[in-house]
C-alpha cells in the first residue's frame, strides 16, 4: 500500500494514499481517518489553512 507523510501545524502523520493514486510530493491533500481522500490545488488549500485560523481566532476571544 503506498503511503505518504503529512505535515499539519508542527505534526506529521504518515497516511494512506490508496485513495489518491495521482498524489505526488509537494501536494495537498484533504486526510480523513489516516487517509488521503482528495488533492487540493494550492490556492485550495491556502484558503482552507486561512479558514482554519480564523476560525482559531474567533474560538480564542471570550
Amino acid at each position: 500500500m503506498r503511503t505518504g507523510n503529512v505535515y499539519f501545524s508542527d505534526v506529521q502523520k504518515e497516511i494512506s494514499l490508496a485513495y489518491v493514486p495521482e498524489a505526488t510530493l509537494g501536494d495537498y491533500v484533504i486526510v480523513q481517518v489516516g487517509f488521503a481522500i482528495s488533492v487540493l490545488d494550492e490556492d485550495e488549500a491556502l484558503g482552507s489553512f486561512q479558514a482554519f485560523q480564523e476560525l482559531a481566532k474567533f474560538q480564542a476571544t471570550p
